[in-house]
């Protein structure tokens, strides 16, 4: 996700009611109690207050999310690491995404991050270069940012991956070579799938923190205890559960049912584990699990496989 509501442009687009978009908020919890590597704190602390960061010193095209993250801080997490202005990635953000690479591999799943600041973010083949073409710069940025990280995700993996052309606004990726990619505020993370694992793939990226009155337009009346409970789940952390689970559960990749749900209020989300079970209302049978980490003022989030009724 872009961090904006609907402006998903690596799914079929968020589904809000027409002219219900909220404005994203700054600022507020992430609502989670799943701290990235190295937090030493608990999720959902207020984020600290900090400079500002500079923008990142993009790598060469192949590096950035293929070798240990540099510069990052020896200790503090995602709860210190400000998010930085529109369109100027922040360093210590990517950090975080990068230091999740362990957890993701312990599921089966590579990581890629890229950054539109990056120098070298140039299509791969004819399809994509139609594709950017017609783009203004910033959504073309974001776009091949978006290749690029699922080509480092399946790399990650042991897969080669070349062009990756679309159909509509959806990526169409080669057979065997899946993966799902999503973006904000400047950067694009994306997850693929090892060899031999049947993992569904969904993943999204929120750095833009959604208001409590945007609540109404993910969930239903039966989750929004969600809110209040111990676990203070937040906005932010269900949209983006429910973004990433919505990927998982469209297609035959999923988990099995015919065709997306309509809306993320057709999905309900329930606790589990450190986690989230996220099923389809009208075939609670169709049901993944979603992990939620907390990445500088927003969340990641992440499929980690079906789970059982």
């Amino acid at each position: 996700m872009t961090g904006r509501p609907g402006r998903n442009r690596h799914t079929a687009g968020t589904r809000w009611p027409a002219g219900s978009v909220p404005a994203p908020a700054h600022g507020g919890r992430t609502g989670r109690r799943d701290p990235a590597p190295g937090t030493g704190g608990a999720a959902g602390a207020p984020p600290a207050s900090s400079p500002a960061t500079p923008a990142v010193a993009a790598p060469g095209a192949d590096t950035l999310g293929s070798g240990p993250p540099a510069g990052g801080p020896a200790t503090g997490g995602p709860a210190a690491a400000p998010v930085a202005a529109r369109g100027a990635p922040d360093r210590l953000t990517v950090d975080v995404l990068l230091r999740l690479r362990p957890r993701l591999a312990a599921a089966g799943l590579g990581l890629g991050v890229a950054v539109v600041s990056e120098p070298h973010l140039t299509p791969a083949g004819p399809a994509e270069a139609s594709a950017a073409a017609s783009m203004p710069h910033r959504r073309r940025q974001e776009f091949l940012a978006g290749r690029h990280a699922a080509r480092r995700a399946l790399r990650a993996v042991g897969l080669d991956c070349g062009e990756i052309p679309r159909s509509g606004r959806l990526p169409v990726f080669a057979p065997g070579r899946p993966a799902s990619i999503s973006h904000s505020s400047g950067i694009a993370v994306a997850v693929a799938r090892a060899p031999g694992r049947d993992t569904p793939l969904g993943c999204d990226l929120e750095l833009r923190p959604l208001p409590r009155g945007a609540a109404r337009l993910v969930l239903r009346d039966d989750e929004e205890g969600l809110l209040y409970d111990t676990c203070g789940w937040s906005v932010t952390a269900l949209f983006s559960a429910k973004e990433a689970a919505w990927k998982a559960l469209r297609g035959p990749d999923g988990s099995g049912a015919p065709g997306p749900p309509g809306n993320l209020r057709d999905l309900r989300a329930r606790p589990s584990g450190e986690g989230l079970r996220i099923e389809r209302r009208a075939r609670p049978a169709h049901a993944v699990r979603v992990r939620v980490v907390p990445v500088g003022r927003g969340v990641f989030s992440y499929v980690v496989g079906r789970s059982a009724v």
